[in-house]
């Protein structure tokens, strides 16, 4: 049997190390890379390229979504599962529509990571009941106001499907550390995201922006 190479990316010493000990009990795995974060993960790629990546989301610098999109169109063979304590449904339908082969909980036991890990070098996807019940839920939906983008006929404004997230939860009261939380990007992307909807309202802080929105109906008091 060929020897699977494995990446493990958490920015958790004694986590990495503990799953490290797990994987080494099987022969045909070996752990060619680890990084505690996404911005060392891109420079290990640079020197080696594992078959498959077990990759936590939550991380200082470059969460683990947008390292995800960065792989996704960088390294298209690397097969990527997401290791975390986030099990949401939003979560895994955020990131399987990023176009990730895998998603798994912290918690789960051993057999079925081995499996996981196997389903996805051997089948390019793992699918459990979990991630089945989220596409499911998905393909019904069929209203996705929150994820869709508008375009401001009268101002010529077109605000993008993330900067319309930002937008709401900046109505919200939320501020950019809590923004950066909820939707699992950094905090650098979210004040990008700010920047660009005050340049487009022509607006110079927050609440002129919130006042821009209520008035054009993106958002309501």
């Amino acid at each position: 049997m060929k020897t699977l190479k494995l990446g493990l990316i958490d920015d958790h010493l004694l986590f990495r190390q503990g799953l490290t000990q797990i994987l080494k009990r099987f022969e045909n795995y070996q752990v060619v890379l680890e990084a505690s974060s996404g911005e060392e993960l891109l420079e290990k790629l640079r020197v080696e390229v594992p078959d498959v990546i077990l990759l936590d989301l939550k991380m200082k610098g470059i969460s683990g979504q947008e390292v995800s999109v960065i792989l996704r169109r960088e390294y298209p063979d690397l097969k990527i599962i997401i290791l975390s304590m986030n099990y949401s449904h939003d979560y895994i339908r955020q990131m399987m529509k990023i176009g990730v082969h895998g998603y798994l909980p912290k918690d789960i036991d051993q057999k079925k990571l081995i499996d996981a890990i196997d389903q996805v070098y051997e089948r390019g996807h793992y699918m459990d009941d979990e991630i089945a019940l989220v596409l499911r839920e998905a393909l019904q939906q069929v209203n996705h106001n929150s994820q869709k983008g508008v375009h401001l006929v009268e101002e010529n404004i077109s605000i993008t499907e993330r900067e319309m997230d930002v937008l709401r939860l900046i109505g919200k009261g939320y501020n950019t550390q809590q923004i950066a939380d909820e939707l699992f990007i950094s905090y650098r992307t979210v004040e990008g995201h700010r920047k660009n909807l005050l340049l487009k309202a022509g607006v110079t802080n927050s609440v002129s922006l919130v006042v821009f929105a209520v008035k054009h109906g993106l958002i309501e008091t």
